[in-house]
C-alpha cells in the first residue's frame, strides 16, 4: 500500500509523458524552451490569472516576491509556524523578521484574529515595520482570504498565498490569486500538481510584479521595459538591472506539467471523493476528520486527521500494513534556529496542541475502494 501513489498517475499517461520529454531532448532546447512558455499560459488560464512565471522550485517561488518588493531587516513578515519551514525560512534569507501567527482550530489554516492582533502588536512595539502576509494553503485547502486580505487591505500590507500544498483549491469558485498579490506553489512529485523532479511557480495579476519576477529568476536580467529607449552594442541579456537568482523550471519538468495538468481537474473531484468517503467512514472513530472551509474546494495534498493517542493509532495502522505521516510533528517556532523570531500575542497554543494530535492517512486520486475500506477498518479497529 502505497501513502502517495505517484505510479497509478504515471500508468495513466506515461505514453504522453514519454512523448514529451523524448520531443524535448530532441530539440534540445533544455533551459526556457518554448514548453515552460506554453504552460505558464495553461497554468495562469487555470488558476484564472493574467500570469504565471515558472521557477525552480517552491521555496524560491515565495523567495522572488519578496525579493520585487525590496523586503530587507527591520521588515516584518507574518506568516504560521504550522507549516513546512520553507514558509517561515524565505524571510530570513533577506534579512527581514518572520512574525508567527497562530492557526484555526478547525481549519489548521492561519486564524485572522490572531494575525490582526500579530500586527496591531508589531506595529505598537514600532521595532520592526509590517510588510507582507503569508498565508498557507495547509494540507490542500485555501485559507481564509476574504478575512486575510480585508486585514492586508486594511494595514497597507502584500499578500502571498503559499498554495504549494494547495494549489488548484478555490473559495466560491475564486482561486486564492483572487485575493492575494502573487500565488506561490511547488511541483515537488508529491505535491497534488507535480513533476518528476523540483519545480514552483509564482502566479499573479500585477503586470509590473510579473516582468520583475521574470528579471530575477534569471540573474536579474534586463526586462522589455529596462531596456526600451536605450540602444546597446552588445547582446542586451547580458545587461542584468538588479540582484536576481538562477530560478527556471526546466523545459523537461514543464513538458511533464503540460500532461499532469491536462488531467489534474478531474484528480481534483477524485481527490475529493476519497476524502469525502474517508469522513463517512471515519467521523465516529477518530476525535475530528477534515473539515473545509465555507465554499471551498480543497485538492487534498494530504488527508490529516486527529486522534487522542496518535503515536497509538500509528502503531496499530503499522500493523495492519496502512502507512501513515504526522504534518507537522514540530511547529516552525519551536525548533531552535527559529526560536528569535517574534511570536503573536499569546504565543501559538493552537499550533502547539495540534502538533500533538494529527496525522495524516494515504491520499491521491487513484486510492480505490477496496484499499481505503481496509484503511478505514484499520483505524476503526483500534480500540487505544
Amino acid at each position: 500500500m502505497q501513502f502517495i501513489d505517484l505510479q497509478a498517475q504515471r500508468a495513466r499517461i506515461s505514453d504522453k509523458i514519454n512523448a514529451a520529454v523524448a520531443k524535448v531532448i530532441e530539440e534540445g532546447k533544455y533551459i526556457m524552451g518554448p514548453e515552460v512558455k506554453l504552460f505558464e499560459q495553461q497554468l495562469a488560464e487555470f488558476s484564472n490569472t493574467k500570469h504565471a512565471i515558472g521557477c525552480a522550485n517552491g521555496t524560491e517561488a515565495i523567495a522572488l516576491p519578496l525579493m520585487a518588493w525590496d523586503i530587507r531587516p527591520g521588515h516584518a513578515v507574518f506568516c504560521p509556524s504550522f507549516t513546512f519551514a520553507a514558509t517561515g525560512e524565505v524571510v530570513p534569507w533577506l534579512g527581514a523578521a518572520p512574525v508567527f501567527v497562530d492557526i484555526d482550530p478547525k481549519t489548521y489554516n492561519m486564524d485572522p484574529a490572531h494575525l490582526e492582533a500579530s500586527i496591531e502588536m508589531v506595529k505598537a512595539e514600532g521595532k520592526l515595520e509590517p510588510k507582507v502576509i503569508i498565508a498557507v494553503d495547509l494540507f490542500g485547502q485555501p485559507a481564509n482570504y476574504p478575512e486575510i486580505s480585508a486585514i492586508a487591505k486594511k494595514h497597507g500590507l502584500k499578500l502571498i498565498a503559499d498554495s504549494a500544498q494547495g494549489f488548484g483549491c478555490t473559495i466560491n469558485g475564486n482561486h486564492p490569486g483572487h485575493w492575494a498579490d502573487a500565488v506561490t506553489t511547488s511541483f515537488f512529485p508529491a505535491k497534488p500538481l507535480g513533476c518528476y523532479g523540483d519545480g514552483g511557480a509564482v502566479l499573479t495579476n500585477d503586470d509590473a510584479l510579473a516582468e520583475i519576477l521574470d528579471s530575477l529568476r534569471v540573474h536579474g536580467k534586463a526586462t522589455k521595459s529596462d531596456v526600451e529607449g536605450r540602444s546597446f552594442d552588445h547582446d542586451p541579456k547580458y545587461l542584468n538591472m538588479r540582484i536576481g537568482m538562477n530560478s527556471r523550471l526546466d523545459t523537461i519538468q514543464a513538458a511533464i506539467l503540460i500532461e499532469k495538468l491536462a488531467i489534474f481537474g478531474d484528480e481534483i473531484e477524485a481527490r475529493n471523493r476519497v476524502a469525502a468517503r474517508y469522513n463517512e467512514h471515519l467521523a465516529d472513530h477518530v476525535a475530528s476528520v477534515p473539515f473545509v472551509i465555507d465554499g471551498g474546494i480543497s485538492t487534498w495534498a494530504q488527508y490529516t486527521l486527529e486522534h487522542d493517542n496518535r503515536s497509538g493509532l500509528q502503531a496499530h495502522l503499522k500493523e495492519k500494513g496502512v502507512p501513515t505521516a504526522v504534518y507537522y510533528p514540530i511547529p516552525i517556532h519551536k525548533q531552535d534556529i527559529y526560536s528569535r523570531w517574534p511570536l503573536g500575542p499569546g504565543g501559538l497554543p493552537v499550533s502547539e496542541e495540534k502538533a500533538e494530535r494529527v496525522m495524516s492517512l494515504p491520499m491521491h486520486p487513484y486510492l480505490d475502494e477496496a484499499t481505503q475500506d481496509q484503511i478505514i477498518d484499520a483505524v476503526r479497529s483500534y480500540n487505544g
